[in-house]
């Protein structure tokens, strides 16, 4: 037996830059998708490995020399020997040898994920940013008079600056999360400052908006990405796999998302089961 329900629907205001609350929208419908994290944790390591730079020693790495086996019989050892030295090479015991199992650069590393999971994973990462215990888990910092998901007005978009787009932040109190990535920003430990990773900056704000060009004056604040409704993927909503990152909506954006996700993926129905909510008592 299925019976349809219909799903919840919720409701913000749109701040002004000033920070102060506007009309009351009603929010898109993936924001009543329900929470999946085995989906949106798949979704992120996918991307994160489909993006993985093949990498594999080379096939003649070690064997780039002339050795020579003088054969059993002789007291010795039976590694072969480089010519005309008593030293062992070639094999992989030996200093200088090959490698006994190298990584090859023709190895598949990537990690498929279904397209409808996939989907269904970027839906839940963007229902997740609407809840605050979500984000307190992430260490995000906000202000006790504000509710989430973070509207503002569509004139964010139009901030060209810095010190703008710190003003704008400081009227809403989301400037004390920006404050904390500065604060926590620090020379990442081991090999990964030689290969151009020198320090390792939090997440912090994620400004998603609907033009590529908008919004120029947040770029340069630490931890904060702005990110066109185009390029967002579930990755930049849940950065490590870890849903509920503390973002800022226009109206403009929550419109081209609302397009961008559609409504194919949204439960429109579920079984009744026997001694569970919806079916028939047992």
């Amino acid at each position: 037996m299925v019976e349809t329900y219909k799903l919840p629907e919720h409701r913000a205001h749109v701040l002004s830059l000033e920070g102060k609350p506007g009309k009351l929208m009603t929010l898109p419908h993936f924001f009543s998708v329900p929470h999946r994290p085995d989906l949106i944790r798949r979704a992120v390591i996918s991307a994160q490995a489909n993006r993985q730079q093949p990498y594999g020693a080379d096939p003649l790495a070690g064997t780039k020399r002339s050795v020579v086996w003088p054969g059993k019989g002789r007291g010795m050892a039976r590694t072969p020997r480089v010519k005309n030295t008593n030293r062992g090479g070639f094999v992989p015991n030996t200093v200088g040898g090959r490698e006994a199992h190298p990584p090859r650069a023709q190895t598949d590393r990537t990690k498929k994920i279904n397209v409808k999971e996939r989907q269904r994973a970027f839906a839940s990462a963007l229902a997740a940013t609407r809840e605050v215990r979500y984000a307190i888990e992430r260490g995000h910092r906000i202000p006790e008079h504000l509710k989430l998901p973070v509207i503002m007005d569509d004139e964010l978009e139009d901030v060209m600056t810095t010190w703008k787009a710190r003003e704008v932040l400081e009227a809403s109190g989301l400037w004390e999360d920006v404050e904390r990535s500065i604060a926590r920003t620090h020379i990442r430990p081991g090999k990964g400052k030689m290969r151009g990773r020198v320090r390792r900056v939090p997440k912090s704000l994620l400004l998603v908006i609907s033009a590529p060009s908008g919004a120029r004056g947040f770029r340069d604040l630490k931890g904060v990405d702005v990110v066109p409704v185009n390029s967002l993927g579930t990755e930049h909503l849940a950065p490590g796999g870890d849903a509920g990152r503390l973002t800022i909506y226009t109206p403009k954006s929550l419109k081209a998302l609302e397009e961008k996700v559609g409504y194919h993926l949204l439960p429109t129905a579920v079984p009744a089961v026997r001694g569970l909510a919806g079916g028939k008592k047992a």
